[in-house]
């Protein structure tokens, strides 16, 4: 029991000191916020509110948290759990009801993944009860797994260089997101959740899907983790540390501005460089 007790407290403050610090490195929460915070059931949003509730003990600045569910009914969902859970933390919350699942099923052609089409109703239903609460910031729990698949997810499947920032503001610019958790592994989140024993509700709209490329590349991920330690955290690093002249966005660099002052004497085109040649 001692030893179990240990490796819990220990879990607990690495969630903690790389959560706070990843709030810390990109000013997630502010004095007098109040913080939306997504439940969805799942693993990582339960471990995002119980660490968000320490810190907020601990914390320079005072903000409020709020705890929210959307409740999209699906077939099967248990709607006690969550607001019994909720209940016994002494926090506010909120449980919003909207039949999405209908209208994701409607407008999802047959063969293809309810993901997109699920998450930007969700995503603008969310955003709309921020504003109804007055909340200043809205906090997701992706974690450093999600935010490395999102980036090859894109990359080999969207021809894009893009991951999820840390904190961003809403195309609308109505609404703040913030993702405490940026810093930190999915396996840590695993061990923390199994320690202690969330009342886990499965998405059985997502749960349902074969073949879905998310799938494939954490698949990759895990191959990673066992034949390359640290390679993964390597990746999120990188995201943090960008060099835009190496890559060949002309929107983000200068190129046709680059002038070599070799000698003094700027090498403006390629014609420059032939007629020197000749």
């Amino acid at each position: 029991m001692t030893d179990t007790r240990y490796e819990k407290n220990k879990i607990a403050k690495k969630l903690r000191r790389l959560a706070g610090q990843a709030i810390a490195d990109y000013g997630m929460i502010e004095q007098g916020d109040r913080v939306m915070v997504c439940l969805s059931g799942g693993k990582d949003s339960y471990t995002m509110l119980d660490v968000l509730m320490s810190l907020r003990y601990k914390a320079p600045v005072d903000f409020e948290l709020i705890a929210v569910n959307l409740d999209q009914k699906q077939p099967g969902f248990p709607e006690h759990v969550l607001p019994e859970y909720l209940s016994g933390l002494g926090i506010e919350h909120h449980v919003v009801e909207q039949d999405t699942y209908s209208v994701v099923r409607e407008l999802t052609p047959e063969g293809k993944i309810t993901c997109p089409v699920c998450s930007r109703l969700r995503r603008g239903i969310l955003y709309t009860f921020a504003k109804r609460i007055g909340a200043s910031k809205i906090a997701l729990g992706h974690h450093l797994d999600d935010v490395v698949e999102t980036l090859f997810l894109n990359l080999f499947y969207g021809g894009r260089l893009k991951a999820m920032p840390p904190k961003l503001v809403s195309e609308d610019g109505q609404n703040v997101i913030i993702r405490p958790l940026y810093y930190v592994r999915e396996r840590l989140i695993e061990r923390w959740a199994e320690a202690a024993n969330y009342p886990i509700i499965a998405c059985e709209l997502c749960g349902s899907q074969p073949n879905l490329q998310r799938q494939v590349i954490k698949g990759m991920l895990r191959e990673w983790d066992r034949d390359v330690p640290g390679r993964v955290e390597n990746i999120a690093r990188s995201l943090r540390n960008v060099s835009a002249s190496h890559l060949g966005d002309r929107a983000l660099f200068d190129f046709a501005g680059l002038e070599a002052t070799s000698l003094g004497l700027p090498v403006t085109n390629i014609a420059d460089l032939a007629r020197d040649a000749g």
